[in-house]
């Protein structure tokens, strides 16, 4: 979608950055975000509605911007520097799906603003499922299929959610209206929308992903076929 679109933008920013990184090993990047992600989720876990609770969900949104720079940052210098492999590859998606479900889990089970852990794991599922299409998608016919709610996008509104809720509690916007009908229990903040996002956007890209990879590998088993082991056997 339309933060995709940035990445070229956000590479010629960073290039002077990651030459100064040298030869560093890209898997050291993305090893120390996870680290940054976990932390980042715990912050949001156990901030409480007060003032400082409010620090903590702002301290949270920095810490996963914190953690997407490294991400960008790992792949890139692997490229630049001659480092790219398979591993390094395989490594920065797991870490990539392991934090995206920490990160809508801890939201949503956070008792002081959400509290409802058994959304975050619906929306951790369609998240991971959505992600799954695109990767799945890239080992079966070599294109990486980017369609739907990316990752970018996801994060970025989790980023701004966690700092609208903790500015607004600190100018004093502190009550909500309750969600309707079944999740009436549930408070229409920004943390519970992202939720709901984070699922929803899930759901859709694994749609779309799934139509899109659809039609690729029927026209390449069409123009490339698979060899059928069985075939010579039967003539």
């Amino acid at each position: 979608m339309a933060l995709e679109q940035l990445r070229k933008r956000w590479e010629a920013m960073a290039s002077p950055l990651v030459m100064g990184l040298g030869r560093t090993n890209p898997a050291f990047l993305t090893w120390l975000a996870l680290p940054v992600g976990i932390a980042a989720s715990l912050l949001v876990l156990f901030a409480p509605k007060s003032d400082t609770g409010a620090l903590m969900l702002m301290g949270s949104a920095l810490l996963i911007g914190f953690s997407m720079i490294l991400d960008g940052l790992d792949g890139q210098l692997a490229r630049e520097t001659g480092q790219v492999s398979r591993w390094g590859d395989y490594l920065d998606h797991t870490l990539d799906r392991l934090l995206d479900a920490m990160w809508v889990i801890a939201i949503a089970s956070s008792p002081a603003w959400v509290d409802d852990p058994a959304l975050g794991w619906a929306a951790a599922w369609f998240t991971i499922l959505g992600s799954y299409m695109g990767t799945q998608a890239q080992a079966v016919s070599g294109g990486r299929n980017y369609k739907g709610f990316s990752r970018a996008d996801r994060t970025i509104l989790t980023i701004a959610a966690l700092a609208i809720t903790g500015i607004f509690w600190l100018i004093g916007v502190q009550d909500y209206s309750a969600m309707p009908g079944v999740f009436e229990h549930l408070e229409l903040n920004p943390l519970t929308a992202v939720v709901f996002i984070s699922g929803l956007g899930g759901m859709y890209t694994f749609g779309i992903r799934f139509l899109q990879a659809r039609k690729e590998i029927i026209e390449l088993d069409t123009t490339h076929p698979l060899e059928q082991p069985n075939s010579d056997e039967s003539e």
